[in-house]
């Protein structure tokens, strides 16, 4: 979601939300190590039912990490790939589902971001290198000195898009990776996996979230399920609140800033290429063992608790003295609705509206104020009632012209403050560190030159200004202005219906680098009725032409790159060598609007016609749209329904029977790539695991999702302290830090402390965990739901004795 400060303001804001999670490490007895029982109950005293991996979020780490050495090859990215999800599964130990979502192709709403994204990364690679080699010259002419160019292949993370060979190779070994995960770890015996890879249209979180609302409209659903879903985007904590489910939780890497990252040039820490002197490294160790080593500490995990985020949202949106029946789950898809003002991926911000100015809360202020007069909500199901939203924009507007000037007022008592901290710092610090020794951060510096602002919102005339500057357009001309809130409008409606019912179109898109003001939002009631119906994705490498610069056609066939490099392409105006970026009233590059040409989808079929025949069989296959697989160990009572299956040789479409499988419904068919080898399967050769292509229930188009709590749902224990709570009460009031609300607290003196020492987070094999949080059983509520699995008296007739193995490294 692009709104870098929303997880830092909310978690500030409401700090209960956060809990750190607590993660069991595999110990080695004689230099073999003994892995973790995921199947034990989960240390942080809860259990989770389905965990949802959004893998973008992994694969991008584990292939170019900021903070350690690259994999070397291909190879060591799959297994650092396998590695992050086995400490995550570690850490959530999943009893039911877990579901993996590669991002397959988006609509076209996301893939301007994503276009920008990648000629950003292109331009940032060019430029990069002019700069390295600008550096060394200028250091050798001084005399200094650098260690020897490597000469390696650097990896484009460009490949990480749908349709190149990279992602069909990571499909591969993920499934290679899930079989050996459900022969060989107790944990994964009984649960069912999903894999829904690039080649399955739409954002991974979002086909997970389609996933989730689909099950949750069927009659089988636990509306008590625990959700755990994976994934460091903003968005994802707007997704979860759209669920209604009562019981979510995010996890995340701690966000730890000021990571230490070698030099470019020198690959030494400390100080950045532009600072580097070319002095030669010190030897790391007697024997200069350490050479090559960073020096890093583990990331650590959080879990992020939607359920406590309600509990503030409900003391902070409960109204009284409505003209109408307050209900808090409206509520809620309001506030969700309000935060797509502040930044989304889909379309640019108000003006008047940032986050680290409290946009939010003056939204929220806004909201409580008018909706008095709205006689509703704003939102519904998915849905926006654009007259009762006009009422809040009209009100921001009415508050622009003050916010702008307060924020050129800010500006200038951040700059004179800043000068007073360097007049008065004690001599000590070097240039590019605070008073404290610490390497500053970027945003506080203030070596780099102010960028010149033609707009100057904060004098009148801005919006004429504005619309001069940044459309080129006269300030008379308001039939422009109108075009550009009806396409806003729009995009409102298009964002928040992707929130709560799924794409409406994948071919609409916000066809500008700007956002209107709010004070532009007059006669909005009747600007926006329905999309056009029946619209289709991209096809992989057609989503490749539409979002990689020409410096990433080396992933395309021949005859399709030559399309983003020939002078006489009839689409070469798509692909620019250089771009402008707009800083747009910002400091930084990676701030800035990238004012790249819009792709005209009728232009891009017409040129593709011309190359479609120049696709080999595997290009073909790579072009091709997939669809969900599902996996089970042989243990698992949906097993021998599977088997049966291919025994039949079944070609239609089979229901999923929700006994076997913990009230989850869908479609199964038969995988055609498997056919061949399932009685190889059978002779238990190999690992026993059975795969097959799974559908999610299907509705008809006008279905419309309900975003309610299911009958049936219990609410979680409230851990904020009450609105009412009196000094006169037996005693003071104290958070609940876990997930557990009967946890004892132990108290350690001074000796204790000295005695854990560095054990912190170490159990012994076999030792009950204690500390923050206890090694306790599941509560005897769980699985108390609508569906309990059956128990099965009889064995399987393919079922053998399991036997836990040891965990292997995994060779590519």
């Amino acid at each position: 979601m692009g709104v870098p400060a929303f997880f830092r303001w909310l978690s500030r804001k409401y700090p209960s939300i956060i809990v750190n999670c607590v993660e069991e490490k595999s110990k080695e007895c004689n230099g073999v190590r003994i892995p973790i029982d995921t199947s034990k109950p989960n240390p942080n005293e809860v259990e989770f039912d389905n965990l949802y991996l959004d893998m973008n979020g992994i694969i991008h780490p584990c292939t170019h990490p900021e903070d350690k050495p690259a994999p070397k090859n291909e190879d060591e990215m799959m297994v650092a790939i396998f590695e992050y999800i086995d400490r995550l599964f570690n850490i959530v130990r999943p009893r039911r589902v877990l579901y993996m979502a590669i991002d397959g192709v988006a609509p076209r709403a996301k893939m301007n971001q994503q276009r920008s994204r990648r000629f950003r990364a292109s331009k940032e690679a060019v430029e990069l290198a002019d700069e390295k080699q600008r550096m060394r010259e200028d250091i050798f002419q001084r005399g200094g000195y650098l260690p020897p160019e490597e000469i390696k292949e650097r990896f484009d993370s460009n490949c990480i898009t749908p349709g190149t060979e990279f992602m069909d190779n990571l499909a591969k070994c993920l499934r290679y990776y899930i079989a050996d995960r459900l022969t060989n770890d107790p944990g994964w015996r009984n649960i069912t996996v999903f894999l829904s890879d690039a080649s399955v249209p739409g954002e991974g979180e979002h086909k997970i979230m389609d996933f989730i609302r689909r099950q949750r409209a069927q009659p089988n659903h636990d509306p008590n399920t625990h959700h755990c879903l994976c994934g460091a985007d903003a968005d994802l904590i707007m997704l979860g609140l759209a669920t209604h489910e009562p019981n979510f939780t995010i996890i995340r890497e701690e966000f730890k800033p000021n990571k230490p990252r070698p030099c470019a040039l020198c690959g030494q820490i400390g100080h950045e290429l532009k600072d580097c002197q070319g002095v030669a490294r010190e030897k790391r160790g007697e024997h200069d063992e350490f050479a090559d080593t960073i020096p890093t500490s583990e990331q650590e995990f959080i879990f992020l608790r939607l359920s406590v985020l309600r509990e503030y949202l409900e003391r902070e949106l409960t109204m009284a003295s409505l003209p109408f029946p307050f209900n808090f789950e409206r509520s809620v898809d309001d506030w969700v609705f309000m935060c797509f003002f502040v930044g989304n991926d889909f379309l640019p911000h108000l003006p008047s509206l940032e986050i680290r100015e409290g946009a939010i809360d003056r939204l929220v202020s806004i909201y409580k104020d008018v909706v008095h007069k709205t006689g509703g909500y704003l939102t519904e199901n998915g849905f926006v009632n654009l007259e009762r939203v006009e009422l809040i924009m009209q009100a921001v507007g009415v508050a622009e012209d003050n916010i702008f000037k307060k924020r050129k007022d800010d500006e200038h008592v951040g700059y004179f403050s800043v000068l007073w901290n360097n007049f008065i710092a004690p001599a000590g610090p070097s240039d590019g560190m605070d008073n404290r020794g610490l390497k500053r951060k970027a945003e506080d510096s203030d070596s780099e030159p102010e960028p010149e602002d033609n707009v100057r919102l904060w004098e009148d005339g801005w919006k004429q200004r504005y619309y001069k500057n940044k459309f080129d357009v006269d300030e008379t001309d308001e039939e422009f202005r109108k075009k550009v809130v009806k396409s806003y409008v729009e995009g409102l409606c298009w964002v928040l219906r992707y929130y709560y019912q799924g794409c409406a179109s994948w071919k609409w898109y916000f066809p500008f680098h700007y956002a209107p003001f709010a004070s532009d939002f007059k006669d909005i009631k009747d600007m926006f009725k329905d999309f056009e119906k029946g619209t289709m994705p991209f096809k992989p490498l057609e989503q490749l032409m539409g979002v990689f610069p020409a410096a990433s056609g080396n992933f395309l066939p021949t005859t399709w790159r030559a399309l983003m490099t020939d002078p006489d392409s009839s689409i070469i105006d798509f692909y620019p060598d250089d771009f402008a970026i707009d800083l747009n009233g910002k400091k930084y590059a990676w701030q800035g609007v990238a004012l790249l040409p819009f792709v005209d989808e009728r232009r891009l079929r017409a040129a593709l016609t011309k190359v479609y025949p120049d696709l080999t069989t595997e290009e073909g296959r790579r072009n091709s749209l997939g669809s969900d697989v599902v996996f089970v160990g042989k243990s698992h009572p949906l097993c021998d329904f599977i088997i049966e299956l291919y025994r039949s040789e079944s070609c239609e479409g089979t229901e999923i029977p929700p006994e076997l499988c913990h009230g989850i419904q869908g479609t199964l068919n038969l995988d055609e790539d498997i056919i061949t080898v399932f009685l190889f399967l059978l002779s238990f050769t190999v690992s026993w695991r059975t795969l097959i292509k799974f559908k999610d229930p299907q509705f008809e188009e006008r279905h419309v999702f309900k975003a309610v709590v299911l009958p049936g749902a219990k609410m979680p224990n409230k851990v904020l302290k009450p609105g009412d709570w009196h000094r006169s009460n037996s005693g003071p009031w104290k958070p609940q830090l876990g997930f557990n609300p009967n946890r004892q607290q132990v108290h350690l003196d001074q000796s204790a402390f000295r005695t854990l020492g560095g054990q912190h987070n170490q159990p012994r094999i076999g030792q009950h965990v204690g500390g923050q949080y206890s090694n306790a059983p599941p509560p005897s509520v769980y699985h108390q739901g609508n569906y309990r699995p059956p128990l099965r008296k009889d064995p399987p007739p393919f079922q053998r004795e399991y036997h836990i193995l040891p965990f292997r490294r995994v060779t590519i």
